[in-house]
């Protein structure tokens, strides 16, 4: 079977580490299902993305959507990061984690009265608004509060990013930002308006893109509105590409940070603009592993099933986006494979983590390893079938630390009364 072994997941006599912590050590003291992140792999992954745009003035700003634990957050504002939020909660957990709110951006198709009222009331560094009549709201919020509120307006730059239909969103079909065409139009229009500050035009085309021309595309589009804008006396601070930077989750092969910036760099240059990007995913996702203990192998007929505590419950992305996601065992000292469909314990017949896998043969009680699980897998997770939610485990070289509790049974009822 194939291997997913990196500089940060490592066999080393045959057992799985991360960084220089055996994976096995981690399921004795920790329990499983557990979310195993590398520490190194994001600060790697930061200053390698950073240094690429450093020959333009930038800043990048983490999508905590991509994994919200206050540890993680708090590792990329120690690095200099801003971060992208997209609800209260998310605004919250940045707080919690020592974020300055002048260094978050709150980004969201659907933001609530309650919420803008709450990031204005905290002088956060900018919404993004996406559509006219949010910043009719914005402004008037602004306006109870005696505030000129700082936005950036997202355009939607109709450009097809080849990625699965779920995760793009910069088509005129999906129902992200402002249509290209009627750009110019609202941002005229809410140059108007006595309480909002215009600062800058935003873009996110999707997620999970691993061809560099629809960013080409999209910047030169953004660029020349910029253009026009400024001609018509509305000048920009800022524009922003958004996130969605592929990973290697199977055979892909994604362009590199470096490559990105030579691309798009020359093009960004035609204007004064600073330059932000928001990738989370790309940050994260193959810092992390999904650990899980095998509880059953069985057969039904020709058909071979691997039963793992760990389940739809705790990683999504396999059931809803048919995502493939790489499993091995922890312990490959077994060299007989079989074919099996990785499944777990919900009563769905969705609930697999990957089908016809190729794998050595494993018994009850072995361990196996979910990869490229750091990005929209705890985020993600559900409490179907009141199941616990799992916990996660940020590993530093030699040490690890638990940076989630599990989730205990007295937890999933503390919020309901019996009347």
């Amino acid at each position: 079977m194939q291997l997913f072994d990196s500089e940060y997941f490592t066999y080393k006599e045959n057992k799985l580490f991360c960084e220089n912590v055996s994976l096995e050590k981690i399921a004795q003291e920790v329990a499983t299902p557990v979310f195993v992140y590398s520490k190194k792999f994001m600060i790697d992954r930061y200053k390698e993305l950073n240094n690429a745009f450093e020959n333009i003035p930038h800043k990048i700003y983490y999508a905590c959507k991509a994994n919200y634990n206050i540890n993680i957050i708090k590792l990329f504002n120690d690095l200099g990061a801003g971060i992208d939020v997209n609800s209260a909660g998310e605004f919250y957990r940045s707080l919690k984690a020592g974020a300055n709110p002048k260094n978050l951006i709150f980004s969201g198709v659907g933001k609530t009265k309650d919420e803008i009222e709450l990031v204005l009331e905290n002088e956060l560094k900018l919404i993004k608004a996406e559509s006219y009549g949010e910043i009719e709201l914005i402004n008037s919020i602004a306006k109870k509060l005696g505030k000129i509120a700082p936005i950036a307006i997202r355009v939607n730059p109709n450009v097809d990013p080849a990625t699965h239909p779920y995760i793009s969103t910069g088509l005129a079909e999906n129902k992200f930002g402002i249509d290209e065409t009627t750009a110019i139009e609202i941002f005229t229009k809410a140059a108007k308006l006595g309480n909002i500050q215009l600062l800058g035009i935003d873009m996110h085309i999707g997620s999970q893109i691993t061809k560099i021309e629809p960013y080409i595309e999209a910047a030169e589009k953004l660029v020349k509105l910029v253009e026009e804008l400024k001609a018509k006396g509305i000048s920009l601070t800022h524009i922003d590409l958004g996130g969605g930077m592929g990973i290697k989750y199977l055979d892909e092969k994604p362009f590199t940070a470096k490559e990105y910036a030579d691309a798009v760099i020359p093009i960004l240059k035609k204007t004064d603009c600073e330059i932000f990007i928001e990738p989370g995913r790309y940050l994260t996702a193959n810092s992390g592993c999904l650990l899980s203990e095998v509880l059953y192998v069985k057969n039904n007929l020709d058909k071979n099933f691997i039963i793992a505590d760990a389940a739809m419950t705790e990683l999504l992305r396999p059931s809803i986006y048919k995502a493939y996601h790489h499993i091995q065992p922890v312990n490959i000292s077994i060299n007989e494979e079989f074919t099996a469909d990785i499944v777990g314990p919900v009563c769905e017949s969705g609930d697999f983590l990957g089908k016809h896998r190729k794998i050595k043969k494993v018994k009850p009680n072995d361990l196996l390893a979910v990869m490229s699980a750091g990005a929209y897998g705890m985020v993600m997770a559900s409490n179907y079938n009141a199941r616990l939610k799992p916990a996660e485990v940020l590993v530093d070289n030699e040490k690890f630390y638990i940076i989630r509790k599990r989730e205990t049974l007295e937890q999933l009822v503390q919020n309901e009364f019996l009347i």
